[in-house]
């Protein structure tokens, strides 16, 4: 007996490591130090910072990679990854600079998991941040084979000043909605279910999305670089939230202050075609949909009255469809306007 008789393929897994080198060192930033295949990544402080504090958060997928593992389409999840943690990590108001993956299979599927970690790369390079370090773990017996899973871990920087933590937000201020790109990587419990209950496939064609697979599989929306372009033009953000899962009721408190409610208006921004064919298909409620999906908004900022149409100008010229959809209220922690 030996170790790869018993299903883990060490050859394999040197050549896996050799094979994704070139995609993650074109994430480096000039802070990287050494390469890849250290026991530790080493990684030296951004100059400039007076009082740097690190900021650091940690995600996965969820369930949305069983949509990427029935359609045997790889490259997009790994965006999803770096999103659901570079996002949180911006809502302090930190620059992320680095980004860990750990990835755990029943088999290594070297190309597959190759456009995992390209997808990985890929989301790093969009926002700003090296793809440092990750663990590649082959657990036959614990996966099933052609199936894996993914964690990933973001450590970011913000001047100790400049930290948003609820005490710069005033009521009065304007909550701005940023798009999102879709459903994102939360619910997909909720929308595997219906589409398996209503008989639906992955590559169902419907007139108004496209194949329902792709729409489904669009990748988590990367938010880092315009909101820190809009921070550097000069403009005054108070608080920010990345509406994951529990959507906006869940989320909007997270950024707010001692004795503060925000008020919502719920027509007030689009609400994306796929969140409405899941809650007619399904038959969902109106709570249901709000405390599930983020229903079209991906992030929130919260900004004074003053330059709230400065900021949305902003984020439209970014490309990001932007919507003044509520204001910050006395309260008790509430997301007011939303259904209950």
């Amino acid at each position: 007996m030996d170790y790869k008789s018993a299903g883990v393929d060490v050859e394999a897994g040197r050549a896996f490591v050799q094979r994704i080198k070139a995609t993650v060192e074109r994430t480096y930033r000039p802070e990287v130090m050494g390469g890849l295949g250290g026991f530790g990544g080493l990684f030296s402080l951004p100059t400039g910072y007076k009082e740097p504090v690190l900021v650091s958060g940690t995600d996965g997928v969820g369930t949305k990679l069983k949509l990427a593992h029935q359609m045997n389409r790889h490259d997009t999840v790994g965006i999803d990854l770096v999103a659901m943690c570079v996002n949180d990590v911006l809502c302090g108001g930190a620059e992320p600079l680095f980004f860990l993956d750990y990835l755990a299979t029943g088999h290594l599927e070297p190309a597959q998991l190759a456009d995992v970690v390209t997808g990985i790369a890929e989301g790093c390079a969009r926002s700003g941040c090296a793809l440092l370090g990750g663990e590649t773990a082959e657990m036959p017996g614990f996966y099933q084979p052609q199936e894996y899973d993914l964690a990933g871990f973001c450590v970011g920087i913000v001047e100790k000043s400049k930290i948003l933590d609820g005490t710069q937000v005033k009521v009065g201020d304007v909550a701005i909605a940023l798009s999102s790109s879709g459903v994102h990587s939360n619910g997909f419990s909720l929308v595997r279910r219906i589409v398996e209950a209503k008989g639906h496939g992955w590559e169902t064609e419907l007139p108004e999305l496209g194949k329902l697979g792709d729409v489904l599989l669009t990748p988590t929306q990367l938010y880092v670089k315009p909101v820190h372009g809009a921070l550097k033009a000069g403009l005054e953000i108070h608080g920010m939230a990345h509406i994951t899962g529990g959507g906006l009721p869940e989320n909007l408190p997270r950024c707010l202050g001692e004795g503060q409610s925000i008020e919502v208006n719920p027509g007030s921004w689009e609400v994306l075609p796929i969140f409405n064919w899941l809650q007619r298909e399904g038959e969902v409620s109106d709570r249901d949909m709000f405390h599930t999906f983020n229903m079209g908004v991906g992030f929130v900022l919260l900004v004074p009255e003053a330059t709230a149409d400065q900021t949305m100008a902003f984020f439209k010229a970014e490309g990001l469809a932007a919507y003044r959809i509520g204001a910050v209220v006395e309260g008790r922690g509430q997301v007011l306007g939303i259904p209950e």
